[in-house]
This record gives structure tokens, sequence and C-alpha cells, in this order.
């Protein structure tokens, strides 16, 4: 089981098809980012809202409207997006099990249940650590990783495609 949604990934997909390679915002609709990457319309609409409340990105108006960044890519982190798609999610629900260990018939002692659990501080250690990984990757940092793997035609045939399609409406 994945700790983030499939949400989380589309929309990490999506934003990074919003930028160009020199890090600026670009414009697409959700309609026709759905249709490149071949995931659901009414899904990946409901992620851009919950993006748009983030103020990760803003609408444009018109029939060939669509969203942009609302901000540079390299001030958008990935916890960012995380967080705006899926909330905040604990990795580890501490379910208090030393309090209940049936030696201790129902009192346990203070040695017992002082400070935090040792296995819920080593986990909000990871969830802490996860986080700042997270925070410290920007949606321009992606860009560029994406832009050094990809062939150079291929940012090419992704802005025609999205250019002619707007053209069309």
């Amino acid at each position: 089981m994945s700790l983030y949604s499939a949400g989380v990934e589309y929309g990490l997909h999506c934003l990074l098809f919003l930028v160009d390679d020199l890090g600026e915002s670009r414009e697409a609709s959700v309609r026709d980012l759905a249709e490149l990457q071949g995931v659901p319309h009414e899904y990946l609409a409901k992620v851009f809202t919950k993006l748009a409340k983030a103020r990760l990105v803003v609408a444009t108006e018109g029939v060939r409207g669509g969203f942009r960044l609302a901000r540079p890519a390299d001030e958008i982190t990935v916890l960012d997006i995380v967080t705006a798609i899926d909330g905040h999610k604990a990795i580890f629900d501490c379910r208090d099990v030393r309090d209940r260990c049936t030696l201790f018939d129902g009192a346990p002692p203070a040695w017992a249940i002082d400070g935090t659990c040792a296995i819920h501080a080593v986990m909000l250690t990871a969830q802490k650590r996860m986080e700042e990984a997270l925070a410290q990757q920007t949606i321009l940092d992606l860009s560029r990783r994406l832009g050094r793997k990809a062939p150079a035609e291929f940012s090419t045939q992704v802005v025609k495609w999205i250019n002619e399609r707007r053209d069309s409406k």
C-alpha cells in the first residue's frame, strides 16, 4: 500500500508539463493534460481544484483557458504539492501498545509510559526526514531532471501538441 494517492503522481506529472525548458510557466487545460498522460479527466480536475486552493496553480480565463503555475517553479516544492493533494499524512499511527501490556494489569508503571515511545520517536524522525527530502525538491528540479533524460525533441513535441489543442478551441 502506498502512502500517497495516485493524485499526487498525476499532479506532479502535470505540473512538469506546465514548466518550459527555462523554468517558466506555460498554460494547459486539465482536459489536455489528462489526455496527454492517459489519466482520468474527472479525477485530475479534482486534483487541480486542490492545487488551485493551495495557490500552486491559477486558472486562466477564456475558451482557451487552463492552468498555469501560481508562482515560480523553483518556489513550488514536492512537499507543497503532496500536502495540497493528499493533506498531511503521518507514516505511523502510534497505538500506545506499551500502555496495554498484560503484565501491567491495566495500570502501567511510570517507567513504561514516560516520554515518547522509542518506536514512535524513530517513526517521527523518519517522517521528518521524508518531509525534508520532499521539501528540498522543486518542480524546477524535477523539470530539469526530465530535461536531461528526455531527448530535446520531446519538449518541442509537448509544446506543439498543447498549442495545437489550444488553437483548435
